[in-house]
């Protein structure tokens, strides 16, 4: 089998009372299953056959985020005071506003 570059969560659903599996590019799919790696093989094996019939049809197909080029750089609107707070905030740690902003983007 070739590598799948798309992007699969598995999560429990209480609504269904079983595993649904997902794909981000695909958010119009899912997989429900009771045990929990049968979801995750469900989504990928829906999602291979929705790219072949997608494929057949000429249809354009969603690129993955995995291959996907960011440029490292996004914007953040915020109010006037909040961005007074964060500025103050850094000029008393002695370092950026981007940097500041970075140590508290949460991973």
């Amino acid at each position: 089998m070739t590598a799948d570059p798309y992007t699969y969560r598995v999560g429990w659903s209480a609504e269904d009372g079983e595993f649904v599996g997902t794909c981000i590019e695909f958010p119009g799919l899912s997989w429900l299953d009771e045990d929990e790696d049968e979801a995750f093989r469900g989504i990928r094996k829906l999602v291979r056959e929705t790219v072949a019939e997608m494929s057949a049809a000429g249809e354009p197909i969603p690129e993955p985020i995995s291959l996907r080029r960011y440029s490292g750089k996004f914007q953040v609107r915020t109010t006037p005071e909040i961005h007074r707070r964060l500025a103050t905030e850094a000029a008393e740690a002695q370092v950026s506003l981007n940097r500041l902003i970075n140590s508290k983007i949460l991973w």
